[in-house]
């Protein structure tokens, strides 16, 4: 565990037991969030490869037109 993160811990158990629940809710929901967004992003690593060689293979066939920011 990181010094940080028993700094905060030792904090928080000072606090009233309903406050200690809603940032422990806090706590959960984030770490369940960010593993939706890494098993997300793992999971379309094949799916962003194949629209990486599609999108490759319209440019060296000459199907693509350069994009104009300004327009």
């Amino acid at each position: 565990m990181s010094t940080l993160l028993e700094q905060a811990i030792c904090q928080l158990k000072n606090l009233p037991t309903n406050q200690q629940d809603e940032i422990a809710l806090i706590i959960l929901e984030e770490i369940e969030d960010e593993l939706k967004w890494e098993r997300s992003f793992n999971n379309s690593q094949d799916v962003l490869a194949k629209l990486a060689t599609e999108a490759l293979q319209e440019y060296q066939a000459g199907k693509t037109q350069e994009l104009d920011p300004q327009t």
